[in-house]
């Protein structure tokens, strides 16, 4: 996935001469074709990563597009004043490309495991978030951003996912996609835990139970419109996602239930990370599974769910 965000910045920046790359200690190698051909709208900073957002600030202000990249806990914790005061202020068009959200970084410790990105950044005025569940939707989301003019973090999972887009989908930023229709049950997700519950939607098939899956990959703003047209009419919601249960995607769609659809409350269960670090290390896959990120659990909880109706 993050191969072609890079690939597909290099392929708009070639067409359009206000896109400008800026990467944070990517190490070498990272997009050498765009450095080569490109090189006056190619940056590679070291660390110094709240230099880059007020560098990208300022390329905006001039009428560029900047895409920022580099691993997202350093852009989203080390960077919260800086992407606050000068892009989100003055509401300028910088991707900010998170590398390793959630659990990907697993081996490197808890410094480097965004698990509360989301959380951090859905709090600040103007800003959107979106979480692509694989390359194909990367691409056609690193394509609709040139022209979204406000500040934008693209958060990237770990690559090689499972490609469940057609290149014929529709994608619009802002507009939730309904992957499987519900009849009584609805799984929705945001990033790759798009294929988590499409695989969890196959397993309860195969015992007779049907369900929808809602894949939500702008987080914000939320899709207020396909949530009213659907949750009325499902029984049983579980929100997924790699991230902690708390400010993200489970708590947006309660916050909407609040406003717009009380009763709906009760119905939702969420599965997440617990609101704590994560306290030992190993790979991406052990991570999910300690933490019940996998279809199965998914499969298990709505059947679970479901017979306590």
């Amino acid at each position: 996935m993050r191969q072609a965000a890079l690939n597909s910045v290099y392929e708009i920046a070639k067409e359009n001469e206000n896109i400008v790359f800026i990467g944070s200690d990517l190490g070498p190698g990272v997009l050498e074709e765009f450095k080569k051909n490109i090189p006056e709208r190619f940056f590679m900073e070291g660390v110094a990563e709240q230099f880059v957002i007020g560098f990208s600030a300022g390329l905006a202000k001039e009428g560029f597009i900047p895409f920022v990249n580099t691993i997202s806990t350093f852009l989203t914790r080390r960077c919260f004043e800086q992407i606050t005061i000068d892009l989100s202020l003055h509401d300028l068009p910088v991707k900010l490309i998170g590398n390793g959200g959630g659990l990907v970084y697993s081996p490197l410790g808890p410094t480097h495991q965004a698990i509360d990105d989301i959380a951090i950044l859905k709090a600040i005025p103007n800003m959107t978030i979106v979480c692509p569940c694989d390359a194909i939707e990367m691409k056609k989301l690193i394509t609709a951003s040139i022209d979204w003019p406000h500040p934008m973090y693209i958060r990237l999972a770990r690559g090689g996912e499972d490609i469940v887009t057609a290149r014929t989908t529709d994608f619009q930023i802002g507009k939730g996609l309904l992957i499987r229709k519900p009849l009584k049950n609805l799984f929705i997700t945001c990033g790759a835990m798009a294929q988590k519950a499409i695989k969890a939607s196959d397993n309860l098939l195969e015992e007779g139970i049907e369900s929808g899956v809602l894949h939500m990959h702008t987080v914000k703003p939320l899709d207020t419109g396909i949530l009213k047209k659907w949750l009325p009419l499902v029984d049983n919601v579980i929100t997924v996602e790699e991230h902690i249960r708390s400010g993200g995607l489970g708590t947006s769609i309660l916050e909407f239930c609040n406003d717009f659809l009380p009763s709906q409350t009760k119905n939702i269960h969420r599965i997440g990370l617990p609101n704590k670090y994560v306290e030992h290390y190993g790979t991406h896959d052990e991570q999910q599974v300690f933490y019940g990120l996998t279809d199965e659990n998914l499969t298990n909880a709505m059947k679970e769910m479901i017979n306590n109706v």
